[in-house]
Formats: C-alpha cells, structure tokens, sequence
C-alpha cells in the first residue's frame, strides 16, 4: 500500500532545523542456512523518508516496535550513516560532523542510559559540564532548574547502578539538557515513572519548549505523553512514514476508541448509550465501553451517572500499535 497521509502538520512558523530527504537505511544481516553456510539479505529499516521540523516545535514521531524509529534517531544523531538520501539538524550533516553537532542537540535513549555507572549522579553532570565546556554560571542555573523540577536533589550523591528506572529516566533528562541543546531527542522519557512523575517530567517538557524553544522529538508508546506535548504527530511503519499531522486526524484515520471501564453498584444488562458507545465487554457490575478517541467521555459519563447507579469509573487511553493496527484494517494490498 502507499502511505498514508493526514491533513498536514500546518503552516510552518519558523525556520527548519530538521531536514531528512529520501533518507534510506539499509542493513545487511547474515543467517545460517545450513552447515557452513549463510546466507546474507538485506533489511530496509528506513524506506524513502522524507519529513521536515521546524524550530521550536514539539513532535511525536511514533510506530510498533521494528518500524524504524530508533534507527532515525541514530541517523539524526550521527550514530548511523544513511545508505541514501540528505539529514541536516541545524544545517549540519550528522555523519560527518558528529563532533559538532553532539553541541546542539540532546538525546536520551530509553533504556540505555548516558550516565556513568558506578558514580555518584552529580559526577556524571560535573563531566559534562566540563566535556561540553558549559559556562559555569549557566550550569549552575541548569542544574539547579533540573534539580529542582525534576526532583533530583536526594538523588545526586547516589551512584547511579543504585536508581530506580524512573529514577535514572528522571537524571538522563536532566543530563541531556545541561548545554542547552537546540533539539531534544526523547526515546520513551516517561517510561517506568509513576503517575506524578509522569506529569511532572512532561510540564518540565512544555515550560523548556516555552521558555527556551527547544526542538523535541519525542518517540513512546505512551498516548497521553503525545496528547499533552505535541501538536504534530508523525507514524512511521516499516521504514515509511505513513502519517504526519495533527493526533485528531491520525484517530480519524485509524478510527481508533477510548474505553470508559464502568463499575456499578450491582450487576445490570448492558449499558444503552446508542450510537455515542458501544459495550463491547460485561464481568458482572463492571463493564466496558467503547466510543471514538475523538470524542468527548464527559457526554458519556453524565449520561451514565444520571440513569445507572453508578460505583465507579475511568477511561483508558487508545494503544498506539491498536491505532497503527486499524489504520491499515480493511487496507488492500495489507
């Protein structure tokens, strides 16, 4: 099939900081055949990308596991060399200037962590103050602004094998943001946090957005991270970009639904909401219905408490592989 593509991200309001054109990445893997013999075939882990980011924004770049995302993100980063096509952040071509672009951007790659080991966590800060050669009064403040938001001051003298996963996802951030970079590159940056530090590390992102205009691509599996920060969306799956606009046109594309999980006060038949939900499952009191993403549950929930004897209830969020998997439901050639 073709790709798929939504109404557009809008006009651009700045210049572009991120540029890829036709960008292809191929690998050559190797598999045993039979005795002494393999067999090497290639494997295009990017296809044909081409998409663009402007300064300042905040964009969620998103797909199943395998669709090519951390693979862009390690071109962007000048980790891998493209085996086609044109990448420039910040006018600078990644693969060959990596020294020189590692100044302006940020990266923090979700379960692989950038922070030494065996060290307190306020040496690996100290090395990069140095190692990026930061003002020292402009590490002073960036510290004591990521100490701060992110809650890190009972953390710093702790070696950093001894952190939690949210803990150490927490302290990365904050060591990606040090030098000021002009773009962030998030890999799942809220994975293994509770609820609270959820929130609290995606309104840190917003105010360094607002404040300092920093450029974040943002990959996770996590939809709320997506709602509440970017106003574009991109989905890319096997190697293709297949979206790129606003996440109300990508729910509309793959017709995705919000789950309302209602608890009542005792075991009743379905609930009746006509075409606005749909039960689609019934254990005894509780229930669940489904109704479009990008529609309102506030309608719903009125509806409900107003005519059932009504316990409890909480709505769950559309997984992103469901969404990806619906847009192509029903697809020729899929």
């Amino acid at each position: 099939m073709g790709p798929v593509t939504g109404p557009g991200p809008g006009p651009v309001t700045g210049d572009v900081l991120i540029s890829l054109d036709g960008v292809e990445k191929v690998f050559d893997v190797r598999r045993r055949t039979g005795f002494l013999r393999r067999e090497t075939r290639e494997v295009r882990a990017v296809d044909s990308l081409t998409f663009t980011v402007p300064r300042g924004e905040i964009v969620g770049y998103i797909g199943p596991n395998g669709a090519g995302k951390s693979t862009t993100i390690k071109m962007l980063t000048g980790i891998l060399t493209p085996s086609a096509g044109r990448i420039r952040v910040a006018g600078i071509d990644p693969s060959r200037e990596r020294t020189r672009l590692a100044r302006r951007i940020g990266v923090v790659f979700g379960q692989r962590t950038t922070l030494w080991w065996d060290l307190p966590l306020i040496d690996s800060y100290r090395l990069a103050h140095r190692m990026y050669r930061i003002p020292d009064a402009r590490y002073r403040e960036n510290l004591d602004r990521c100490v701060e938001l992110l809650q890190l001051g009972e953390l710093l003298d702790v070696p950093v094998r001894q952190l939690s996963l949210g803990q150490r996802m927490r302290g990365d951030i904050a060591a990606a943001l040090l030098h000021d970079p002009e773009v962030l590159y998030l890999d799942e940056p809220t994975i293994g946090l509770d609820v609270v530090s959820k929130a609290r590390v995606r309104e840190f992102l917003r105010d360094l957005n607002a404040e300092r205009g920093t450029t974040v691509l943002l990959t996770t599996h996590d939809l709320t991270d997506i709602e509440q920060l970017c106003r574009r969306v991109m989905v890319i799956d096997h190697g293709r970009l297949v979206y790129d606009g606003p996440l109300t046109g990508l729910h509309e594309v793959g017709e995705s639904e919000r789950t309302l999980v209602v608890d009542l006060e005792r075991e009743l038949p379905p609930i009746d909401l006509g075409d606005a939900a749909r039960v689609v499952k019934v254990e005894g009191p509780r229930q669940w219905l489904a109704f479009p993403a990008r529609g309102s549950a506030a309608p719903l929930v009125a509806r409900i408490a107003a005519e059932y004897p009504l316990a409890d209830l909480s709505v769950r969020e559309p997984d992103i592989e469901a969404v990806i998997a619906r847009m192509y439901a029903g697809r020729p050639g899929v």
